[in-house]
């Protein structure tokens, strides 16, 4: 038997070691931080409260992690249930309740149904057929990319009329903002948020640094975006690109491609080993091509099923 409660911040060193273990089972090794823990338990949005559940066993030790999450104003709800390997049946009692909230999520925001989006690591096949079971089915899938730096990288020649600004202001952020949300708006999954909830999920992030962030302007225009962070300085010893975005009518002008090797160039100048990103592998842009011929390659792949409801 176990007894189900609800999450809060000094839940964080729990969950962590649960996620671990499970990432261990399915993939061989731990994806998230304790740090990762800390941000999704504080994550604006998330109310812990309703959002959230844990499961332990009679002897106190967490066996569950379950939660609902909301995509803004959306239909679209981003679902997890976590269960400790070997520990059968408590899957079975912490789905309906993530499906139940997820329809109250939609409810209160206008929507008679809901789209359930669940990540799946391509290595864990006991997840995947537990989703398949649930009636989710294939979505897109993500591709972890990594480049690793062997010393100093040169950076990129800037192109003619092309101006760089780091995002510690908030004209800059305003900006960036803008170009993430026109330069997303096709990509599978993406809701478009105003600026200060944007800002907002950003600025509650341990590991932002709005010094990583480089808008791109060209000829005096807002035309390019990448923002960096330390998600993956902790654990990986790794620079992150957490987006690249190139607003639509300046494509094709290698926009992208500079902004990657000025990543690559200051995440080597601060003695990273390496930069990571995530790209969708059915992005609406030939972005998968460009960071393979950038020299990264795949280091892992997350599939997102999908379920209406």
């Amino acid at each position: 038997m176990h007894s189900i409660s609800r999450p809060n911040a000094d839940d964080a060193v729990a969950i962590h070691e649960l996620v671990s273990a499970c990432n261990v089972a399915a993939i061989g090794t731990p994806d998230a931080t304790l740090g990762d823990i800390a941000d999704e338990l504080a994550e604006p949005g998330f109310d812990p409260g309703r959002d959230g559940w844990l499961a332990h066993d009679a002897d106190g030790r967490l066996n569950g992690w379950a939660w609902a999450f909301r995509n803004g104003d959306s239909d679209l709800v981003d679902v997890e249930v976590i269960v400790r390997p070997g520990v059968s049946g408590l899957a079975e009692e912490l789905w309906p309740a993530v499906f139940a909230r997820a329809a109250e999520l939609g409810a209160e925001r206008g929507h008679d149904a809901v789209t359930l989006h669940a990540g799946v690591y391509r290595g864990d096949h006991a997840k995947q057929a537990k989703v398949k079971e649930l009636g989710f089915e294939p979505g897109t899938s993500f591709h972890r990319m990594r480049i690793d730096h062997d010393g100093p990288i040169e950076p990129p020649a800037a192109p003619p009329g092309l101006m760089l600004r780091t995002g510690e202001s908030e004209e800059v952020r305003r900006e960036a903002h803008r170009v993430h949300q026109e330069g997303f708006a096709e990509h599978f999954g993406f809701v478009k948020v105003g600026y200060e909830h944007w800002y907002e999920r950003r600025q509650a992030m341990s590991v932002t640094d709005w010094g990583q962030l480089a808008l791109a302007r060209l000829d005096g225009r807002p035309a390019a975006l990448a923002i960096g962070s330390d998600q993956f300085l902790s654990d990986e010893g790794c620079g992150y690109v957490a987006t690249l975005a190139v607003l639509p009518e300046f494509r094709g002008r290698g926009l992208g491609r500079f902004l990657l090797r000025h990543a690559f160039a200051a995440d080597a100048a601060r003695g990273r080993k390496g930069t990571i990103l995530h790209v969708d592998s059915n992005n609406t842009t030939p972005a998968l091509g460009l960071y393979e011929s950038a020299g990264m390659r795949q280091v892992m792949a997350i599939d997102v099923w999908q379920r209406r409801r």
